[in-house]
C-alpha cells in the first residue's frame, strides 16, 4: 500500500458512455524518460498504475491474456466487472503465502462492455472498489479534492469535458509546476471509441484551450473584486465618523 501512496499519480473518471484515465510523467532524473503508465488491455478495456511499474506490466500481460483466451472461447468480449474479480484474487493469494510478496501497485481499470462504462480500482491486499472518480499515488488527495467537487456532474459529462476535468485534476496534483502535454499521459474508451491513449498534441491544444479561458475570466472578476473593495472601504469611513482615536 505504501508503495502506491509513492507512485506517480493516477487518474480516472468515468460517464455513462465514457472513461477517461489520466497519469503524471514522472522521471527518475532529468537525464532519463519516464516509464509508461497507462496500459491496454483490450479495445474496452484500460489501465493506468501507480506504484512498482514492473508489478503493473506483469498484472496488464496477465489481464490482456485473459481476455484474448475469453474472447477465444466464447467470442465476446470479457465483462470488466469479472476481470476485476480475476485480478483481485490474483492479488489476494500473494497476502496469504509467506514465500510471495503483495503485488507493490494499484491499478485503476476502466472498460466499457454491454452493462455500461465502469472504472474499478484494485488494491494489493485483493480488495477491488467501482467508482465515480478517483485518484491513486502520491499528492492525490488535491486531486480527490477537486473530484469530489464536480463528481455530480460526471454521469452526464461529454467526452471533451470528462477529459478537461482529468486534466484540471492532474493539475491539482502538480503543487506548482506547469501542466504540459510532456508531463502527462490522458486515455479515452468508450461507446464507438475503443481504448486509446491521446497523442501530445491533441492533449496540449485541451491545456491552452481551458488556460485561456481561464486567463479570460480572471481579468473580469478584477473588477468586480475593486469595486467591492471600494464599496468597503466607504462603509468603513462612514462608520469611523465621530469615533474617538485609541490609544496605541
Amino acid at each position: 500500500m505504501e508503495a502506491v501512496k509513492q507512485g506517480s499519480a493516477a487518474i480516472g473518471l468515468r460517464s455513462k458512455t465514457h472513461v477517461v484515465l489520466g497519469c503524471v510523467n514522472k522521471a527518475n532524473s532529468e537525464l532519463s524518460s519516464h516509464q509508461k503508465k497507462i496500459f491496454k488491455v483490450d479495445d474496452h478495456i484500460g489501465v493506468a498504475i501507480a506504484g512498482l511499474t514492473a508489478d503493473g506490466r506483469v498484472l496488464s500481460r496477465y489481464m490482456r491474456n485473459e481476455c484474448i483466451n475469453y474472447n477465444f472461447t466464447y467470442e465476446s468480449p470479457l465483462p470488466v466487472g469479472r476481470l476485476v474479480v480475476q485480478l483481485a484474487d490474483k492479488a489476494q493469494v500473494c497476502t496469504q503465502c509467506s514465500w510471495k510478496r503483495p503485488y507493490g501497485v494499484g491499478l485503476l481499470v476502466a472498460g466499457l462492455d454491454e452493462s455500461g462504462a465502469h472504472l474499478y480500482y484494485n488494491c494489493p491486499s485483493g480488495n477491488y472498489f467501482e467508482y465515480q472518480a478517483f485518484a491513486i499515488g502520491s499528492r492525490s488527495q488535491a486531486a480527490k479534492t477537486y473530484l469530489e467537487r464536480r463528481f455530480e456532474n460526471f454521469a452526464d459529462s461529454s467526452r471533451d469535458d470528462l477529459v478537461k476535468d482529468a486534466l484540471m485534476a492532474i493539475r491539482e496534483t502538480l503543487q506548482g509546476e506547469t501542466l504540459k502535454s510532456s508531463i502527462c499521459t490522458v486515455a479515452v474508451v468508450g461507446v464507438g471509441e475503443p481504448f486509446h491513449i491521446l497523442d501530445q498534441e491533441t492533449v496540449q491544444q485541451i491545456i491552452n484551450a481551458f488556460e485561456i479561458v481561464g486567463e479570460q475570466e480572471g481579468p473580469a472578476a478584477e473588477p468586480d473584486a475593486a469595486a467591492g473593495q471600494e464599496a468597503a472601504a466607504e462603509q468603513g469611513g462612514s462608520t469611523d465618523e465621530g469615533v474617538a482615536p485609541m490609544d496605541i
